[in-house]
């Protein structure tokens, strides 16, 4: 099968291409100019880059059955779609909601709406190993067992290990170097939440960098915004270019929007957390239907904190302009840290890429093809995936059409699914998957192992 695009403007950073010409696909992989073509996109007035890669969000579920939870309108990976993701990595900070190679074998066996790759997270396995407190450290045992089945995960295709230093206070630096042994030598990524934000980030992010550097490792450093988005990201960028000198293989993550989102039972929500943040408890939404578009209360949050920890909450407590200068640095990527439940969140889900690609390439913050480089072959390079992210022959044909003039994100903080506008197509391994807003194949995507 073969496919010309013809007429649109492609972009692929990793080449320094930006040129209106025809791209070639065929079967699923970009190809040199054919003869003839079995089927024909118009793309005038249309960028045609390399598919968007998400390095950092939380996938679908698995149910009782076990079969993913990605068919519908409201799944993550549905979303991830809509945005013009066309892979996504998942299982960050140290959370995985199945075991994260058996879910790279759900995807080969069903397939998803985009491509999906998994990091073992960390938090997972400590659970699995019987830390189920996560305020106690780990016994040698518990560690032991935590560092073999990581290693057997990576060697099952896990593409690195994440951790939620945040969420798992009890973990000491024993802990992490023993988990993140098994990344060395593998050129496979470690990421993490760190340990804590605001005022405390800068001895967070050492904690985690340091570890880093003693094994050699890809660091990503995960969400800055909602870390060092509280009057520290200069300071913290600054931090970034310091080790970076060391070791180049360190990258961060943002999203662009100045409310954050986590589980109303995490740590994140300890005693201390409204004078960390300078704040009261209005700047909380619950994602609870029936406390839809309210604000919270002290006697509201200490009544769902304890009945129903898992409430999904959404946090406005970030300042905008240093999400906004956190992407005027060359080593932050794009990401969404997208995680839903049932349908209910953060509008990042539906909106992050489409909103990078209006409100900062639009103002001049970011050119276009610097845009389009934190979204494909940045994060692409960083995984240590040389057939994503790019379009020259022989990479895999996933590719996004959108309307640099129309294209924005429409999702809210009330309306977390809405899809955004100006995204005309998307196609994984060279087959229509999304055509003006409608999905047309859910099962495209394929299990990425590194």
């Amino acid at each position: 099968m073969t496919t010309r695009i013809q007429n649109g403007t492609v972009i692929d950073p990793a080449s320094g291409t930006h040129e209106v010409r025809d791209l070639w696909i065929q079967d699923g992989r970009i190809a040199a100019p054919a003869e003839r073509a079995d089927k024909t996109i118009d793309a005038a007035g249309q960028v045609v880059c390399p598919g968007f890669i998400d390095i950092h969000m939380h996938e679908d579920p698995v149910d009782a059955e076990g079969r993913l939870e990605s068919y519908d309108e409201s799944s993550v990976f549905a979303c991830m779609l809509h945005m013009g993701v066309t892979t996504a990595v998942a299982g960050n900070c140290g959370e995985n909601k199945y075991h994260p190679a058996d879910y790279l074998d759900l995807v080969d066996r069903d397939g998803a709406p985009v491509n999906v790759a998994m990091l073992a997270g960390h938090g997972f396995f400590r659970h699995e190993a019987g830390c189920r407190d996560r305020y106690a450290a780990a016994t040698a045992a518990q560690r032991d067992r935590m560092a073999g089945e990581i290693r057997e995960s990576l060697q099952r295709g896990c593409i690195g290990v994440s951790f939620g230093l945040r969420y798992e206070p009890g973990m000491d630096a024993r802990e992490l170097t023993e988990a993140a042994a098994g990344v060395r030598g593998t050129g496979k990524l470690v990421a993490a939440h760190v340990r804590d934000d605001a005022a405390q980030i800068f001895s967070a992010a050492r904690e985690f960098l340091d570890a880093g550097l003693q094994l050699e490792v890809p660091l990503q450093v995960s969400h800055i915004g909602s870390m060092a988005g509280f009057g520290q990201m200069a300071e913290f960028l600054a931090l970034i270019d310091e080790y970076r000198k060391n070791s180049p293989n360190i990258f961060c993550d943002c999203y662009p929007y100045d409310a954050f989102s986590t589980g109303l039972g995490s740590a994140t929500y300890d005693e201390g957390w409204l004078e960390r943040y300078h704040c009261d408890y209005s700047v909380l939404e619950l994602c609870l239907p029936e406390y839809e578009g309210q604000r919270c209360t002290e006697e509201l949050f200490r009544r769902i904190r304890r009945e129903q920890p898992d409430t999904m909450t959404v946090c406005h407590v970030m300042r905008q302009e240093e999400v906004d200068l956190a992407y005027r640095h060359e080593a932050v990527m794009v990401a969404s840290d997208a995680t839903l439940d049932h349908g209910r969140g953060h509008p990042r889900a539906c909106g992050t890429f489409p909103r990078v690609l209006s409100r900062y390439v639009r103002s001049g913050v970011l050119t276009l093809d610097d845009a389009i480089r934190r979204m494909t072959v940045l994060p692409a390079a960083q995984l240590g995936l040389g057939n994503k992210g790019r379009l020259s022959e022989g990479a895999d044909a996933d590719v996004v059409i959108f309307d640099p003039e129309q294209i924005c994100d429409r999702a809210t903080f009330t309306d977390p699914l809405t899809p955004p506008a100006g995204i005309g197509r998307v196609l994984i391994g060279g087959k229509p998957v999304l055509r003006d807003g409608e999905i047309l194949d859910r099962r495209a995507g394929k299990a990425v192992r590194g």
